[in-house]
């Protein structure tokens, strides 16, 4: 029995009681859903779901997993003594769930109900999430400066030698 559940883990990569524990968290969540939403909204919310799972899965993910293999393979090319790939990929990370959570007021989806419920019109959202983009590329770019000239004042290399 040992074998067998050594087997899964290694090709499940996780523990045995990871995928149990996973799938009762997804029941937990549709029973919830199901008990809160009427029967005409469950099946729209659920072909969302399963629209987004397939989008990522088989759109997003691919093109994420391979533009960081190439930041990689970029940053093995061009060593330097201060690692720079997280001070790309920080920024990245941070603009993307920013447009992840506006996306619907920076297209102006939805243009009249938002100024129905606020009195604004959605025309700061795009400004905005472009300002924020570039504040953080920048502090990142800024804060690896930083890091490059403490390693040049120590003599610090990027193995910490």
């Amino acid at each position: 029995m040992r074998v067998l559940l050594r087997r899964f883990s290694r090709a499940y990569g996780a523990a045995p009681h990871q995928p149990l524990l996973v799938l009762g968290a997804f029941a937990l969540t549709a029973y919830v859903v199901v008990l809160l939403v009427p029967d005409s909204s469950f099946t729209r919310m659920l072909v969302w779901f399963l629209a987004a799972v397939v989008l990522h899965d088989l759109v997003l993910f691919p093109v994420y997993a391979g533009a960081d293999r190439l930041l990689r393979a970029g940053a093995r090319r061009g060593r330097t003594a201060v690692g720079w790939v997280n001070h790309v990929r920080v920024p990245v990370l941070g603009s993307a769930l920013l447009l992840l959570v506006f996306l619907p007021g920076i297209i102006r989806q939805g243009e009249f109900t938002y100024y129905a419920a606020t009195g604004q019109t959605q025309q700061p959202f795009l400004g905005r999430w472009l300002l924020l983009t570039a504040a953080m590329f920048a502090l990142s770019a800024l804060w690896y400066l930083v890091r490059v000239m403490r390693s040049r004042h120590l003599g610090v290399g990027r193995d910490g030698n």
